[in-house]
């Protein structure tokens, strides 16, 4: 949520409908408990502990309540408060007088958020209704517009997000200015959910869960094996071209090697508990740039050697809690597009611009046209989350700027999000429903290559420390393949397709030709498959199209004597029979090209 956001009227017409939507519930359900309401991105939530409980079926009647309040056209009232007339006015709601007292202790806000000293308690009136708000609000119900509001599903959240805590109800809820802005906002919705990755890779069968195997940990299908090798080997064909030399690293580490990183015992919550193994402690690996760099140290190098770029699919684990995974997005295993670029300080601008052009190369070949970049920079106020020293930041900061700006791609900044070696760059693509993907990130390390004493012969005989950049274009295996899913919606660009075309006969006497025809395809590693079930031909065709398989290839009579294949596109384009060889060359054409087009 931005600054720019949160000063904004959207941002106030949302605040105020979640008090709205409070005095709604509190006079529906009486000896309804309050807890907190806060605008979020696009509309805003409310969580309640609710005696006997609220469903989705009583949203209704909610919303038609809040549209009442609304049209009284009441003023919103501001005022301060002190600790004890705070307690007498909210004496029956518990959660109230918790966020009293710890807001009095200088440890959180009206909205459940940290703070950062004591601040003055305040409270909002509209009509017989108030709350512990710090605002801001609009001046009255009425700047509300009720047909420009929905009230969106209720879910379960845990009071102050902690599972030890109760259990209440959060309603999320949606408001715009016009009615037209909501009609947009809801067909968004409506479209995400079609597209949610979740349900197309079990609608196509890209991948499972399993209990037996665990949470987060997801079993590759069949047919998402071949998604996530083609994008493997399109990155490690790209990647040779760049000058990458590919490298393999272990699982597993001693822990001695993240305490050199640093990561040890810093982000120890980010990793799995040890193993024992033989009196030594070992770690699953979570990332794999410490295991890059003992590669290159593995032997000395001279500055003719450099830039060195190690590339590597690596697979490494990370602690997610239950509440945190979300299907290929959030894992606790997932394999990255990684690599480490070990060169001079000099070139380390260069290189950087490199990647970046890397990352719109394969971008632009995925139709992907609308991203930009953040800058993640460090909290000055909150050094000690950070390594390294203050000349060796603000180095790396200005390496990266003037890359960044040198680029042309839109980038935005966003101080505290940086890594506790330097500065990073998250590449963010827009979808069609207005999503936001982190798909990858670029960042420049000067920190690392003491730590591991990471060094080069120069042309003078002397030792330099390298600069290293991490960076891994397409993200991991998991995440990027949920975003292309979610993305094209399951109907992959030809070369992605787990299946290429489907030969449907018209009969079984029909089969024998469409084996030969479907042979002929895989002498050039196409993937065309025979649907040989005893479905009528138009059945045949209604399942292909929804699976989206790019081709269906009709055999009949008159195609079997003429050598030759009906042509069907999944967009439901007729291209009528066309010779066997013409359409395998179709095909491959578009294949070799990475092409998004059919024809």
């Amino acid at each position: 949520m931005t600054g720019e956001y949160q000063a904004s009227f959207l941002y106030k017409l949302r605040h105020s409908a979640a008090h709205v939507l409070a005095q709604a519930v509190t006079e529906l359900f009486p000896g309804t408990k309050l807890a907190i309401g806060p605008p979020i991105d696009e509309g805003f939530y409310y969580d309640f502990d609710v005696p006997g409980g609220l469903s989705e079926a009583d949203l209704p009647r909610v919303e038609e309540r809040m549209r009442e309040i609304i049209r009284t056209d009441v003023p919103f009232e501001y005022r301060e408060i002190g600790a004890e007339e705070a307690q007498e006015l909210f004496a029956d709601q518990p959660y109230k007088l918790e966020l009293i007292e710890q807001i009095g202790a200088g440890q959180t806000d009206e909205d459940g958020n940290p703070a950062a000293g004591p601040t003055a308690l305040s409270v909002y009136r509209h009509g017989s209704f108030q709350d512990l708000c710090r605002g801001p609000h609009v001046d009255r119900t009425g700047r509300i517009d009720p047909d420009s509001l929905k009230l969106l599903r209720v879910a379960g959240a845990y009071w102050r997000g902690d599972e030890r805590r109760p259990m209440l109800q959060r309603v999320y809820g949606t408001v715009w200015e016009t009615p037209a802005e909501l009609a947009q906002y809801l067909w968004r919705v409506e479209e995400a959910r079609k597209r949610d990755h979740r349900k197309i890779g079990e609608d196509l069968a890209l991948f499972t869960f399993s209990e037996e195997v665990g949470r987060g940990l997801p079993l590759w299908l069949p047919k998402g094996a071949i998604i996530r090798e083609e994008l493997e080997q399109w990155a490690k064909q790209t990647e040779r071209r760049h000058g990458y030399q590919r490298v393999a690293s272990p699982h597993l580490a001693k822990g001695e090697l993240y305490r050199i990183s640093g990561h040890l015992p810093y982000y120890k919550e980010d990793l799995y508990a040890p193993l024992d193994i033989e009196g030594e402690e070992y770690y699953l690996k979570p990332m794999n740039c410490p295991h890059h760099h003992m590669i290159y140290k593995a032997r000395p190098h001279s500055y003719r050697e450099l830039p060195i770029r190690y590339a590597e699919y690596g697979t490494v684990y990370r602690y997610e809690s239950s509440g945190q995974l979300h299907g290929l997005l959030r894992t606790r295993g997932f394999t990255q597009n990684d690599a480490h670029i070990y060169c001079a300080m000099a070139d380390a601008k260069r290189e950087f611009s490199a990647v970046m052009r890397l990352h719109a190369y394969y971008y632009r070949t995925l139709g992907m046209k609308d991203y930009h970049m953040i800058l993640a920079l460090r909290d000055p106020k909150n050094t000690v989350k950070y390594h390294g020293d203050e000349a060796m930041w603000q180095t790396a900061e200005r390496i990266t700027r003037e890359a960044m700006a040198e680029s042309g791609i839109p980038y935005t900044e966003e101080v505290g999000s940086a890594a506790h070696y330097g500065p990073k760059v998250d590449f963010v693509i827009r979808s069609v429903t207005g999503k936001e993907f982190a798909a990858a990130t670029n960042q420049l390390d000067l920190y690392m290559p003491q730590r591991f004493h990471l060094t080069y012969v120069d042309s003078s005989g002397r030792d330099e420390y390298v600069a290293v950049l991490h960076r891994a274009p397409l993200g991991s295996h998991e995440r990027f393949v949920a975003f292309l899913v979610e993305y094209y919606a399951g109907a992959f660009p030809v070369w992605l397709a787990p299946v290429q075309g489907r030969l449907i006969p018209v009969a079984d006497r029909h089969l024998e030709f469409a084996r030969k025809v479907a042979d002929r395809f895989a002498e050039l590693d196409l993937r065309v498959e025979v649907d040989d079930t005893p479905e009528r031909m138009q059945g045949k065709i209604r399942r292909a199209q929804l699976e989206k398989v790019p081709y269906m290839l009709v055999v009949g009579d008159r195609e079997v004597a003429a050598g030759s294949v009906a042509v069907r596109l999944r967009t439901g384009q007729d291209l009528g029979a066309k010779p066997v060889e013409e359409v395998v060359a179709l095909l491959k054409r578009i294949v070799e090209s990475r092409s998004r087009e059919l024809v």
